[in-house]
């Protein structure tokens, strides 16, 4: 299924919203919008591989976050989950995308969850993708921050490419470790410490019990992100969630079952509320 598609890049671009600059990569360019939010280190080129698939029948933007890739970063910014909110509402604005899907990954399904309470006539359906449910007086998220730093450390120094061949490294096929060595570097060290910390002060239960879109859960069975307990936690306070789980993968599912996860996320741009 994930034989390689056609090229459906159209254009990488900036646009001013929200006071910063703001880079994106677009696909397709016809159908429903979708905005792709990625991860706490990751950028837009690492997920062009899952917009090109998606980009048969819709509109797919794929945004570099604040702090990342080629979008504004500095000592000058917030981090904080407040402002990379108020990033994708003012970037869907500027844009003039009108009703669009979010699809956010761990930290950007975080954001897609903020924004779409703040800005709900503007969502169509938020696609939340294994996003950390830490939060005060929860438990910690899984991950630790102190790996991924001297990852980029690493990465600044120009040996990245060799420390994702190491023997700690995830088995990832050769293009997700090119793409990632290439891209790394790029993310401002506090944008990664501030979000990982706000993983724990950022109440986004509150958020998810006040929203009023379309919502869908996809969960990494192999992640350890979102237990059970979870899951029914997050259906009680959106009962009509759809959730899906993906059984054979960790947390970047989009890479550990590249198949699985694009037929679970087409059938939920293809379900009705």
């Amino acid at each position: 299924m994930t034989g390689d598609p056609a090229p459906r890049l159209l254009y990488g671009a900036n646009v001013r919203a929200n006071g910063i600059r703001q880079h994106y990569l677009r696909f397709g360019g016809s159908g429903p919008a979708i905005v792709i939010v990625p991860g706490i280190s990751t950028t837009a080129a690492q997920w062009a591989f899952v917009a090109e698939h998606l980009s048969d029948g819709h509109d797919v933007y794929v945004l570099d976050v604040r702090g990342r890739g080629l979008s504004e970063g500095g000592p000058h910014l917030s981090y904080s989950l407040d402002a990379c909110a108020a990033d994708l509402a003012a970037f869907a604005d500027v844009l003039q995308l009108g009703r669009h899907t979010i699809l956010g990954h761990s930290m950007g399904a975080r954001i897609g969850i903020r924004a779409a309470r703040w800005r709900a006539s503007s969502i169509e359906q938020l696609i939340l993708v294994d996003p950390p449910v830490s939060g005060p007086g929860r438990r910690a998220y899984p991950i630790s921050i102190d790996p991924l730093l001297r990852l980029l450390q690493r990465a600044k120094r120009g040996e990245a490419d060799i420390a994702l061949r190491g023997p700690d490294a995830p088995a990832w096929p050769e293009q997700h470790i090119r793409t990632r060595a290439e891209w790394l570097h790029t993310c401002d060290e506090r944008a990664l410490i501030e979000a990982h910390k706000g993983f724990h002060s950022d109440d986004i239960h509150f958020d998810l019990a006040n929203l009023t879109v379309r919502t869908a859960l996809v969960v990494a069975g192999r992640g350890g992100v979102i237990r059970p307990e979870d899951e029914s936690e997050i259906r009680r306070l959106v009962p009509a969630i759809e959730i899906r789980r993906l059984e054979t993968a960790g947390h970047q599912m989009q890479i550990d079952d590249t198949d699985g996860f694009l037929s679970l996320v087409r059938a939920l741009l293809q379900s009705r509320a």
